[in-house]
């Protein structure tokens, strides 16, 4: 007679919800990131309360369309069973890395890395590619941050060519190394991508592209202004 060994049942799997309950909530999440800057121009209040407000309309939402549930099941789909799930630690490090930032902003070490930069490259389109590259190696958010800390927004206006060719460089300059963006964390611990192997088959092309834009974007600037 053999024995069937015991199999591992996952907790959740009798909590299916339906595709119009998790389209809802989709479609209202992606609406509730959109709505931010509209709430931050409506209200002047720091995004992070827009964030704060969506998350209760998301809470509110799924309490009112799982109410009629039991409530067992209601207790395994509420926002606050999925709040658990969060990876603390990335966030941890995000604050982290925003305070360090900061602090350098509030002792002027940023504003004198900017000077040492305009007087030693000159060019603002060349300091801009280099750190770009920069964010190959270190995470592109804490190094656009920090550039905000360096570039004032009453000399450099938001809609001006600094911050635009900031935006393309220190994002894609961030995938020429795996280690350059959080995502790319991430998909080495879930894809089990290894360094070396990025390095040898993807950087390289990364690399190439990351140039053939910066030239396409700075000639199509010129031709625009």
């Amino acid at each position: 007679m053999s024995v069937v060994p015991p199999q591992r049942v996952d907790e959740d799997t009798d909590f299916v919800t339906t595709p119009f309950e998790r389209t809802l909530m989709f479609r209202l999440g992606l609406g509730i990131l959109v709505a931010v800057p509209v709430f931050k121009t409506l209200t002047n209040l720091p995004p992070f309360m827009g964030i704060l407000f969506g998350l209760g309309i998301l809470w509110l939402v799924g309490d009112l369309i799982h109410r009629q549930e039991e409530d067992l099941r209601k207790q395994r789909l509420t926002l606050a069973r999925a709040l658990t799930r969060i990876d603390m630690s990335s966030i941890v490090f995000f604050i982290g890395i925003l305070l360090a930032v900061a602090v350098l902003e509030h002792t002027h070490i940023l504003s004198s890395i900017a000077q040492w930069l305009d007087k030693t490259v000159g060019r603002q389109d060349v300091i801009v590619v280099i750190i770009g590259l920069v964010s190959a190696v270190v995470d592109n958010v804490p190094l656009v941050a920090a550039s905000m800390g360096m570039y004032s927004l009453a000399q450099y206006p938001a809609d001006s060519f600094l911050w635009e060719f900031m935006a393309y460089c220190a994002g894609t300059g961030g995938s020429i190394l795996i280690i350059g963006s959080a995502a790319g964390v991430a998909a080495m611990g879930l894809e089990k991508i290894d360094f070396i192997w990025y390095a040898r088959r993807i950087s390289g092309l990364a690399l190439i592209g990351y140039f053939a834009g910066a030239v396409l974007y700075i000639v199509q600037y010129q031709l625009t202004h």
